[in-house]
């Protein structure tokens, strides 16, 4: 049986991911990591078949260990792509009591902030490393104490719902890429999908970015998303990541020499593959 790498422990939201997607794939080992980039660099060793990680969520953007991870890898490529829908709990383990401190992961926090400036303006708030840890310490037992975390993880912690569906924004959904070592299969001539680049280019020249961005234009490549993230080798030098769209049954010729043609342009770039989006 496969293994399959995801950012543990039990009851976050990267395991519901990743129990949604065993499904899918025709079953794996579900194998927890504590943080990201332990996540990706299993994969990336062999460790594991591959990972699910997430890249981006909808309120709060792009996660940016997995973008780094992913520019400095050479092993890793995408073989799927799953949208999926966060739902954030509030569980305490006495749900009627006074809430003072609330537990969570940065990004859940920041999710529901507008809900907890109204309900608990006073509570403190601790940023966790994942939202099962917020609730594995909020079941220690701590007064006042609760967690924003998914629904299965209050069930494997013992907690209660104080409040359901508190995310800011009832779009709220992540963004997860799964990873494996290349080669990964590429996406059939019948399906539809994305591509994803990454390349760094002549920033200190002017219209470098804009001539990039014409190689798609003038193809008729539609472009779904554009990132930037510092380079890491000096002030003000940057990478640019292109979602690009694929159509089922569509040549992909221009899309391929929209590519190469970036290529050209481009001190490096890296191809991580032509992959189907499942949204769930």
């Amino acid at each position: 049986m496969q293994t399959l790498g995801f950012l543990g422990p039990r009851g976050t939201h990267s395991e519901a991911a990743a129990l949604f997607l065993r499904g899918r794939i025709g079953g794996a080992e579900l194998r927890p990591y504590p943080d990201i980039f332990s996540v990706m660099q299993a994969a990336a060793d062999g460790e594991t078949d591959s990972c699910i990680v997430p890249v981006e969520n909808s309120l709060e953007g792009a996660v940016n260990v997995t973008m780094d991870t992913l520019a400095q890898s050479d092993d890793l490529a995408i073989e799927r792509e799953l949208i999926w829908d966060i739902h954030n709990q509030l569980m305490a383990k006495a749900p009627t009591g006074e809430v003072r401190v609330i537990y969570s992961h940065p990004q859940p926090l920041a999710q529901c902030r507008q809900y907890l400036k109204e309900h608990f303006p006073q509570a403190r708030l601790v940023a966790t490393e994942s939202t099962a840890k917020a609730a594995e310490l909020v079941a220690g037992g701590e007064r006042g104490a609760a967690a924003i975390c998914t629904a299965r993880a209050g069930e494997l912690y013992g907690l209660s719902a104080v409040a359901t569906e508190i995310q800011d924004s009832m779009t709220n959904s992540t963004r997860f890429y799964q990873l494996r070592r290349r080669p990964v299969p590429s996406l059939g001539e019948q399906e539809s999908g994305r591509a994803l680049i990454i390349c760094q280019i002549d920033g200190a020249r002017a219209g470098s970015l804009c001539a990039v961005l014409e190689e798609f234009a003038a193809r008729g490549v539609n472009m779904t998303r554009i990132i930037s993230r510092p380079a890491r080798t000096g002030l003000g030098v940057y990478i640019f990541f292109f979602d690009l769209e694929i159509e089922a049954g569509k040549s992909r010729e221009p899309l391929e020499a929209s590519i190469a043609a970036v290529r050209k342009k481009s001190f490096w770039l890296k191809d991580l593959g032509r992959f189907p989006v499942l949204e769930k």
